[in-house]
């Protein structure tokens, strides 16, 4: 079936870009990177389950991203982290509907939003003195709708506490993750170290994507 080629082709540019990612090899990422999120596309749609546009819109939108973040310079980096946010209110809407808000636990969700919240705000803070001033406000306004979509997926797993809404907000809290440490690979200035390396950002990136894909398939049998 046509969604085993599309998982295939999937698993085999990700080995190739996580190969480039480890090894610094720009060329081998800047090929592979803009086919992740097409064949995660091709993926979902011909999986056969009912197929969610504001999910598709989301994908795009993160495709839109991982182009625009190929070329180096701030400018472009603003550019793809717009594409991005608009990703992740998406991803927001496709939630929204799932969930039951008579059924969500507030003492879980709160607290939980206040760490997110708070992660974002340490990243920035550690960030500050490397960061061109300029850039600071968009990217802690970029964490926290990142954390906010986050806050919405953990309320989609409350309220339906299944294995899709379990695979979904994993996906999004890897997707939490590869956003961090983005932002430290980029403008935290210490010695390299492996978890600084874009491997680890694409490597949750990559199954982030995925499993908040995979996560909504199953939801929607």
């Amino acid at each position: 079936m046509l969604k085993f080629v599309f998982l295939f082709l999937l698993a085999v540019s990700s080995v190739l870009h996580l190969y480039g990612s480890w090894v610094e090899k720009n060329k081998v990422r800047s090929v592979t990177k803009p086919l992740l999120l097409v064949f995660i596309v091709l993926y979902y749609v011909t999986y056969g389950a009912r197929i969610l546009p504001l999910l598709v819109a989301a994908l795009v939108a993160s495709w839109l991203g991982d182009v625009l973040l190929i070329p180096k310079g701030n400018a472009w980096f603003t550019a793809g982290g717009i594409a991005f946010m608009l990703a992740h209110f998406l991803f927001i809407a496709v939630y929204v509907p799932q969930v039951d808000f008579a059924k969500v636990n507030w003492l879980i969700t709160v607290p939980a939003a206040v760490v997110y919240y708070g992660v974002s705000a340490v990243i920035i803070h550690l960030l500050t003195p490397t960061t061109p001033e300029k850039m600071r406000a968009p990217m802690y306004i970029y964490l926290l709708a990142n954390s906010t979509m986050n806050v919405f997926a953990l309320m989609q797993l409350i309220s339906n506490p299944c294995a899709g809404s379990a695979v979904a907000y994993t996906g999004a809290a890897l997707f939490f993750v590869s956003d961090c440490t983005l932002f430290l690979v980029r403008y935290y200035k210490k010695p390299d170290v492996v978890f600084k390396r874009h491997f680890t950002v694409m490597l949750t990136y990559i199954l982030g994507e995925f499993m908040i894909t995979q996560g909504m398939i199953m939801l929607s049998k």
